[in-house]
């Protein structure tokens, strides 16, 4: 049986060594997939393996086993490949039984394309992006757990043996020749394709509307501007059906980027070119389907982890199903919470309520759905917020510190005019093109609402307020189809900055009421981040996840209480208290539980939830009378 390393490095030979003593039992292709399993289970095993999220693929070996952080943004057709086939040795005049799974190319000499023993099989390919809106720190932290010793293989030794893509992006000319002259024509032609994509990537997606088709098979399909990464054609044989689109996944394969794939599909889209009747599939559905392996690797999937979560400070199960680490956690959760407490309310200029919301928000999580309505989630609308200084970009970037996956969205004129936020479906090509809603679970999605100018929303900006709409109240995003539209449920965090109240809808709306006013806002703002440790920052980031996942309950008896207390608020001015505002009382009391790291509703919980919510209606109602103009 191979080494501890040979299973990474080489592991075909494990498939080929259990195909061989299979004697034709279809019981070795589970046996494969088991055999990876258990040895990505002993001793952090998977921290060997390289990933293709923090190393270039030119520093990969071909047909190693690799890893890949990622979010499926599309699924192809199946294909059909020879999962066993027959080949003629010339020389020696013998015959060989081959296994092809988990390969794009056949080896062993010629084919038998006529022999018994040919097996034709079935696989599902996923187009998969890196998991959009990443945080950097995410990205570092996940990198430096990585114990993979990672070289070229070829006579160029780098002094690191892993760089990340935005390293890689700074590199000069001069390592880049030294490449060049020591990996030969094939290898330049395979940094070639990793180094012109990254001129693509930050184009791409352009997300203009008026982009009908995309013809090009550099365009990644992110589906945020400025994404870097690789983008991955991941090749799944079984259990496809249990993968849906827009997953995170952590992806574990056989890499392949064998540059003869890229001579087949040029052989096949010269012959559509010479006669279209010949095959099914148009051009520009060869060059989606069969982009260049240098730029779009193969990743042969043996094994994928469904990711709950992508902060890399927590197991990547559900931290619910982490005792020991839970309740460490939950140790500190009180004191965590109240450094966070005060670190939101110096960021808001000395707003504590203001502060107060921001962690309900923050934790807020679409926990079940009834009938169409999606129950947890809290969409918050922070008016007040200055339009002419940079303060919601400083306000971004201190949240974009604290969560695993954001994206500021700038409601300009011409953002809302001309991104394409919705994906669709392109049957010229058969591929989803994305859209800026196409994003993973968990993601905060910051709507800077202060930018928004005077001016008129054409039809594709009234689309886009549309969908924004229809994802903050039902956390879903209907795709286009052409000829039909079709919903995706989702669970995105959306955070609202306006100057008065916003005009998409929202669960809460808290007006900013400074009670700092520095004489410099941005020195202030970036003093406030700078005196954050990296050591602090992380115990907020853990504290919002594990709050976000607790699990939470409520007594027969409070909810008895509630009823009660529900009636008597009614009894004076049945105006005063709505089922809508009851609703939201609820989702308040639920969230603050949580953020203290209670799993039930207390009544001291629910009594300290309405004196929340009347400091917030007091402040909203005295900002109405002051302004007069607000609905």
């Amino acid at each position: 049986m191979p080494t501890v390393h040979d299973w990474i490095n080489n592991p075909l030979a494990v498939v080929d060594g259990l195909f061989a003593q299979s004697n034709s039992s279809p019981d070795w292709e589970k046996k494969v997939v088991e055999y990876f399993k258990e040895k990505l289970k002993l001793n952090d095993a998977h921290t060997w393996v390289p990933s293709l999220n923090d190393v270039p693929l030119y520093y990969l070996k071909p047909n190693s086993l690799v890893k890949f952080r990622c979010m499926v943004q599309d699924m192809f057709d199946p294909e059909f490949f020879m999962g066993v086939y027959e080949t003629n040795d010339l020389t020696s005049n013998s015959k060989q039984v081959k296994c092809g799974k988990y390969r794009d190319i056949t080896v062993g000499g010629q084919v038998d394309f006529n022999s018994r023993n040919t097996v034709t099989s079935e696989r599902q390919t996923f187009y998969c992006v890196p998991i959009p809106g990443e945080s950097q720190w995410a990205k570092e932290s996940y990198a430096g757990t990585s114990q993979a010793r990672v070289v070229p293989s070829t006579s160029y030794v780098p002094n690191r043996h892993k760089r990340s893509y935005e390293e890689d992006d700074e590199m000069d000319t001069q390592p880049q020749q030294m490449k060049d002259v020591s990996q030969g024509t094939q290898s330049s032609a395979e940094s070639h394709g990793n180094t012109e994509p990254k001129r693509q990537e930050t184009e791409a997606p352009s997300h203009d509307s008026s982009s009908a088709h995309c013809t090009s098979s550099l365009d990644l399909n992110f589906p945020l501007p400025g994404e870097k990464g690789p983008a991955c054609l991941v090749k799944v044989y079984e259990d496809w059906d249990s993968f849906k689109l827009n997953d995170m996944l952590e992806v574990f394969g056989i890499l392949s980027a064998d540059p003869a794939l890229r001579v087949i599909a040029d052989e096949r889209e010269a012959s559509l070119l010479l006669d279209p009747t010949e095959v099914t599939e148009t051009v520009e559905e060869q060059r989606v389907h069969s982009p260049p392996a240098s730029l779009v690797p193969r990743l042969h999937m043996l094994y994928a982890q469904p990711l709950v979560h992508n902060n890399p400070l927590l197991p990547s199960s559900a931290p619910e199903n982490d005792g020991d680490h839970l309740s460490s956690v939950l140790g500190e959760l009180a004191s965590v919470r109240a450094e966070l407490h005060t670190y939101l309310t110096h960021v808001l200029m000395g707003d504590s309520l203001a502060a107060e919301y921001l962690i309900l928000h923050l934790i807020s999580n679409v926990y079940s759905r009834r009938d169409v309505l999606p129950l947890g989630k809290f969409t918050l609308n922070l008016s007040g917020c200055p339009h002419s200084s940079p303060y919601t970009e400083h306000l971004y970037k201190a949240i974009q510190q604290l969560v695993p996956s954001s994206y500021r969205l700038c409601m300009s004129l011409h953002n809302m005019n001309n991104q394409r936020m919705v994906p669709r479906k392109d049957y010229t090509a058969n591929r989803l093109v994305s859209g800026t809603l196409q994003l993973a679970n968990n993601t905060s999605l910051f709507l800077d609402e202060t930018q928004l100018e005077q001016g008129q929303l054409d039809a594709t900006g009234v689309r886009n307020i549309t969908a924004l709409g229809n994802l903050i109240s039902w956390q879903k995003v209907d795709y286009d189809f052409n000829y039909h539209q079709m919903e995706f449920p989702c669970n995105i965090n959306v955070l609202i900055t306006s100057e008065g109240r916003s005009l998409l809808p929202s669960d809460s709306q808290v007006h900013l009421r400074p009670t700092l006013n520095p004489p410099n806002l941005e020195e202030y703002l970036s003093a406030v981040q700078v005196a954050q440790i990296p050591s602090q920052l992380n115990k907020y980031r853990i504290y919002l996840s594990v709050a976000r996942a607790l699990n939470y309950t409520i007594s027969d008896e409070i909810t008895k209480a509630v009823e009660e207390d529900f009636v008597e608020m009614r009894k004076d001015d049945p105006q005063s208290m709505s089922a809508e505002d009851l609703h939201r009382l609820l989702v308040v009391a639920r969230l603050l539980s949580l953020s203290h790291g209670q799993n039930t509703l207390s009544r001291d919980g629910w009594m300290k939830a309405k004196q929340l919510e009347a400091l917030r209606i007091s402040r909203t109602q005295q900002q109405k009378s002051v302004s007069g103009n607000e609905p």
